[in-house]
């Protein structure tokens, strides 16, 4: 029974972690290029 609660617990907080690891990467690779990062988007930045 716990590991039916666990499971969606688990799946959220894997989600979330996700979220925040790709948006780290964009930011990173946004300013690699010379952009900058506003309202989430990618400003500036030489392709």
């Amino acid at each position: 029974m716990f590991a039916l609660i666990r499971l969606p617990f688990l799946l959220a907080i894997a989600f979330v972690i996700g979220v925040f690891y790709e948006r780290n990467a964009h930011s990173e690779r946004c300013l690699a290029a010379g952009g900058q990062i506003r309202a989430q988007l990618c400003h500036g930045a030489d392709q």
